[in-house]
């Protein structure tokens, strides 16, 4: 990739696991009682043909990495487990009484934080609380987000006991420079040990998490990682772009200096170059910034066009409605998306009063709708289509002349009615997106709220 495409197209941008970005939510627009209205409309629609996700925050670790940007609260107090399991099963238990019929659980992501920060007998008790008021649906896929220092050989027993099937490890590097910069210390071996765990027990898909431009990374460093990875071979990866929004996540990420972070052209060579390792060790480019191996449901789901993306990333299978438990945990009914209570106190406060736990969202118009589905077929199948007349908006001439000078750059081909991202494109596709983002159109923020794009 030429350095003058990245300094063109490097601006700051959305990675698009909503739309409109949460950033452009209509909060004075969302009510609770709308919330409901269209999750139980959503659930009404798509509950017995395809049944629904659940997404569970499980806030708490015991260190604070300082590269992550997620809602996270920091103790070493194991105390605070069983409260918080009991909280989320009686949200769940709200949301069960408002939908009425039982619902057909297709997925269930476990996410944080640091899932395994609980212990093994409170993450059955919350597993197990959930599935009474269920049935699991055909095709289910159960996944959990795994540290690799605190997840036990008992903690991947007991959730295979309980379904779950694949499994993601955070590995970012394996520089300990990086390791200490980031404040995230995990030896080879605790990842190694963990995989042939999974592998052991019977999982049929693990997942490392690999991240590039991260402080005082070097493309030594990535390609390094990419080597000691393929010694263990999980069946996908998420290879990331590092996000450095400081001004967003406060002093988490200043445990480095802004200089200490790669820019630009090196970031962009981590990436290019890992990705080279990547496809020549067998790996295949899913979306925006997954691989995986042939064998693996993500790799069948987007040959077969029916890969999704939403706030837990990309997904093998789609469900209309994911509903999201726990403190800060966003939820999705299609017609809109609600968030819930980011401070651990106040998520409690509004339980204790019977109340589910939402504190904004955004009701999405005929038009976010069309816009949606435009940047998920580009984010999940490189290309997207205005022939059927449901497709069409006024806009999409504006928006074809925005992404004149990208074609001309050979990032895309705009043919009748069609758009297809290019190979050359594919590392382009957040700015190709935006380009169908209306909100960011009509208002451009007044300071930098996303991170940079490449």
């Amino acid at each position: 990739m030429s350095s003058s495409l990245i300094q063109k197209y490097n601006v700051a941008g959305p990675r698009y696991t909503s739309y409109p970005t949460v950033p452009y939510w209509d909060e004075h627009t969302f009510s609770l009682p709308l919330w409901k209205q269209t999750l139980k409309r959503s659930f009404d629609e798509s509950n017995q043909s395809e049944g629904i996700s659940l997404y569970i925050h499980l806030p708490f670790c015991e260190t604070l990495c300082t590269f992550c940007g997620c809602h996270k609260k920091i103790t070493k107090r194991h105390d605070v487990e069983q409260p918080y399991i009991q909280a989320v099963l009686k949200e769940w238990d709200l949301y069960c009484q408002l939908l009425g019929d039982k619902p057909h659980i297709k997925e269930i992501h476990l996410g944080g934080g640091t899932p395994t920060f609980f212990s093994v007998a409170h993450l059955q008790q919350l597993i197990e609380g959930i599935l009474a008021k269920a049935s699991i649906a055909d095709g289910y896929e159960f996944s959990f987000e795994g540290h690799p220092n605190n997840t036990t050989r008992e903690h991947l027993q007991a959730l295979y006991d309980l379904g779950f099937r694949r499994v993601s490890f955070g590995v970012q590097d394996y520089n300990e420079t990086v390791q200490k910069a980031i404040h995230r210390i995990q030896p080879f071996e605790n990842v190694e040990n963990v995989t042939q765990w999974a592998r052991e027990i019977g999982y049929s898909s693990i997942s490392h998490d690999l991240v590039f431009g991260l402080p005082f990374q070097n493309l030594d460093d990535v390609l390094f990682t990419i080597e000691q990875t393929k010694r263990l071979m999980p069946d996908r990866l998420a290879f990331y772009s590092y996000a450095h929004v400081p001004w967003i996540k406060g002093n988490g990420q200043r445990g480095f200096k802004d200089q200490d972070v790669p820019k630009d052209d090196l970031k962009r060579q981590c990436y290019e170059e890992g990705k080279k390792k990547l496809l020549a060790h067998g790996y295949h480019e899913i979306g925006m910034d997954h691989f995986a191996l042939a064998q693996d449901g993500m790799y069948q789901s987007f040959k077969n066009r029916t890969l999704h993306r939403n706030f837990m990333g990309y997904t093998a299978s789609k469900t209309q409605l994911m509903i999201g438990l726990g403190a800060s945990s966003i939820s999705d009914s299609w017609y809109s998306f609600a968030q819930n209570e980011k401070k651990l106190e106040d998520y409690y406060s509004r339980l204790e009063q019977n109340e589910i736990p939402v504190v904004k969202g955004h009701v999405l118009s005929p038009e976010d709708l069309i816009i949606r589905q435009h940047i998920l077929n580009l984010m999940c199948a490189f290309e997207t289509s205005w022939a059927d007349p449901a497709m069409y908006f006024p806009e999409i001439s504006d928006v074809l002349q925005r992404l004149q000078e990208m074609q001309n750059d050979h990032l895309l081909v705009i043919e009748q009615e069609r758009i297809m991202i290019t190979e050359q494109g594919k590392p382009f596709v957040r700015n190709i997106c935006m380009a169908f983002d209306l909100h960011l159109k009509r208002r451009k923020p007044e300071t930098q709220i996303f991170s940079m794009t490449i």
